[in-house]
């Protein structure tokens, strides 16, 4: 259990982290999106403004499929931030997993900074899970594999990303709305917004092929659930009853749960709401036959991913040091 002490003194260095400038790449203006190209690749993906305000976070008594965890309903504020347009590809998150792939994608030699950063082992299985690669979702990395390709990404364009809080997460999925989803609270509309266990022929597709949230953002509902930086706490919210909240946050103290947001292509219509909350789970790694387990791989979660937020206000250097270098929990 995260103590409150805990999440207060967290959500102070938050705020620190959002408020310290940092000019290498402060010149972005927060209200528009742009494309990040990947320096010395062709590659390149999108972030979508999304702006600070206020939202309830949670479910209301009455929504179908609700779960207890999803309450009460509290008022969060957010600052604003840049959230990833689609889910991160494989197209995009191969070269951080395969050296020799990166070299191959790279227009030049790939520098000591980037060399230096730490690979995830190699998957003894197709990670794939022959689903599809090309703008196909990644899939089945750890939150810690996650992270550190958001380090990899920093040294490749001097950019700080991270994963969404919880928080962060449902004020962009709901993009301004009330309702179960962000397109109102009919799950027969689903088709038209999402790949789920309904229409997906339980596989993975690639992103942005559905309709996106009033936002712009794309598989908020479905295709594959997107992991947060939260643990998972299932009596969290009633903490926050009560009193508007700013930029919260459950500290992880553990290696599971993490949060999950967002339901995948496996799920019904009801895990697929923008409040439904799941946790990761050991189960995840069973068939890992490695001792400790990976760090980097759930070999039994083809149906989780992840998508990239980056503040509006980016965090000094010693902070964005001390998130991607956090070492990761021997999982047995």
């Amino acid at each position: 259990m995260i103590r409150l002490k805990h999440f207060s003194i967290f959500c102070l260095g938050i705020s620190a982290l959002v408020l310290a400038p940092y000019t290498a790449f402060s010149q972005q203006n927060p209200a528009e999106g742009y494309t990040q190209r990947i320096s010395g690749t062709d590659l390149a993906f999108e972030m979508v403004p999304i702006p600070s305000g206020d939202f309830k976070m949670g479910s209301p008594d009455g929504e179908q499929g609700r779960d207890k965890d999803e309450g009460p309903q509290h008022l969060v504020r957010l600052n604003p931030f840049w959230m990833g347009k689609y889910e991160v590809t494989w197209d995009i998150f191969e070269p951080f997993v395969y050296k020799d792939f990166e070299i191959t994608q790279s227009n030049g030699t790939v520098s000591a900074e980037v060399d230096a950063v730490t690979r995830p082992t190699k998957p003894y299985l197709d990670m794939t899970f022959g689903m599809g690669k090309e703008n196909h979702p990644a899939v089945g990395m750890t939150q810690y594999a996650a992270i550190q390709f958001c380090k990899w990404l920093y040294t490749r364009t001097g950019v700080f990303y991270r994963l969404p809080t919880e928080a962060e997460w449902e004020y962009a999925s709901r993009a301004g709305t009330t309702t179960a989803y962000a397109f109102g609270d009919a799950p027969s509309e689903l088709g038209e917004h999402a790949w789920y266990q309904a229409n997906s022929n339980k596989e993975t597709h690639p992103v942005g092929s559905k309709k996106p949230n009033a936002w712009g953002l794309y598989d908020m509902h479905g295709n594959v659930a997107e992991w947060t930086q939260d643990q998972y706490i299932p009596d969290f919210y009633g903490k926050l009853k009560g009193k508007p909240v700013a930029n919260p946050i459950a500290v992880p103290e553990k290696l599971y749960p993490h949060v999950v947001r967002g339901g995948s292509f496996m799920e019904g219509a009801e895990a697929l709401r923008a409040a439904n909350r799941e946790g990761s789970d050991p189960s995840w790694k069973r068939i890992d036959p490695q001792i400790p387990k990976s760090n980097w791989w759930f070999p039994e979660a083809p149906f989780v991913g992840f998508r990239l937020v980056r503040p509006a206000t980016p965090p000094s250097k010693a902070d964005i040091d001390t998130y991607y270098n956090q070492p990761p929990t021997p999982d047995y």
